[in-house]
């Protein structure tokens, strides 16, 4: 469904299993770092606010939205990570890079979850403007940092 349509931060928790126990990575670009890190905020009180313990989240920081799968996968070769958050921004821009990254990102991420066995969630904002951007960033249309963490807490209860 389109975000535009639906607002995918309200969720409900009542199915959600206990995290107190779990550790997640997050994995964030610096890239839109203005960007980045209300995501990264969004996804880190997402996960205390369901049960996390602050010493079980884990924050690195890669260059750009290409080296989350790397910075994915080196945090996800770990057991005692249970699940890996990936959180960029990239904006189109006049050329067709953000085609290219948005794809990489996506089968990149795809292959470590899978490589794995755990949830490796895609929180990459992709959008047209930066006015679009910051409504996903916690404006009109939620914290995709948020969703992401929530769909790393499902993932989890399979």
């Amino acid at each position: 469904m389109a975000t535009a349509l639906h607002n995918a931060s309200a969720y409900d928790a009542s199915t959600f299993i206990d995290i107190s126990e779990k550790r997640f990575g997050l994995v964030v670009a610096d890239w839109n770092r203005e960007l980045t890190d209300v995501l990264s905020a969004g996804a880190y009180e997402t996960l205390l606010r369901h049960g996390a313990k602050d010493e079980h989240i884990f924050r690195n920081t890669v260059p750009g939205a290409f080296e989350l799968s790397l910075g994915a996968q080196l945090l996800a070769q770990h057991e005692e990570i249970d699940a890996v958050i990936c959180l960029g921004v990239v904006i189109q821009g006049e050329t067709k890079h953000d085609d290219y990254i948005n794809h990489a990102v996506a089968q990149g991420l795809t292959q470590v979850g899978l490589k794995f066995n755990k949830p490796v969630i895609f929180g990459l904002v992709t959008t047209n403007t930066l006015e679009q951007a910051w409504d996903r960033t916690g404006g009109k249309h939620g914290n995709k940092g948020a969703e992401a963490a929530v769909a790393a807490i499902q993932m989890l209860g399979f």
